[in-house]
């Protein structure tokens, strides 16, 4: 079991790290089409005909694996007024029940994600002449991975996660200081 932990651990490790720098990436590419469309039609009289359709594109992607990003993180929307108000063990089952309907509604991205990518496949986005279907890719898959990461909370791996990176322990620092690390 501690072998299989490892590894699955790993691949979390690994799949979080890529997410992480996928949706940097994607976050300034779509900055510099966005950027360079508003230039080319303001400056230059010409628009780039496939920017609108590449930007949509790449921000529903986005979209997606930050969602992932966002259940591993806590980062979900939730209600706090009243969880605060009960006492602890009523607050586990609540964390128990929140991860365990993450996970069903991961599977539910993921297996209808798939069909819906399926069934748009063969018709084309019209500026880039795009298989349709992948607007939609990155439905199953971030649905796939918030699946995973709840199912590791839910077995309560989540201690041996790796995923305080990219600036992550100097934001928890700020936080713990009042802000006082992040200004210095």
């Amino acid at each position: 079991m501690k072998k299989i932990r490892q590894i699955l651990i790993g691949l979390f490790n690994m799949v979080y790290n890529i997410f992480l720098r996928y949706s940097q990436a994607v976050l300034l590419v779509i900055v510099v089409i966005v950027s360079t469309d508003v230039f080319c039609r303001n400056v230059l009289s010409y628009s780039i005909k496939w920017a609108q359709e590449v930007s949509l594109l790449l921000i529903v992607w986005m979209t997606f694996l930050s969602m992932a990003i966002g259940e591993e993180k806590d980062q979900h929307i939730a209600i706090e007024l009243f969880y605060n108000l009960f006492p602890k063990p009523v607050r586990k089952f609540f964390d128990v029940l929140n991860k365990m309907i993450l996970a069903v509604v991961g599977c539910f991205l993921c297996f209808f994600g798939t069909k819906l990518v399926m069934s748009t496949w063969s018709s084309t986005l019209a500026a880039t002449k795009w298989p349709a279907g992948m607007l939609y890719l990155m439905i199953p898959v971030g649905g796939g991975f918030m699946a995973f990461f709840a199912v590791l909370d839910l077995l309560g791996w989540k201690k041996y996660k790796n995923t305080n990176q990219y600036g992550d322990q100097l934001l928890e620092a700020s936080l713990d200081d009042g802000g006082q690390s992040a200004a210095n």
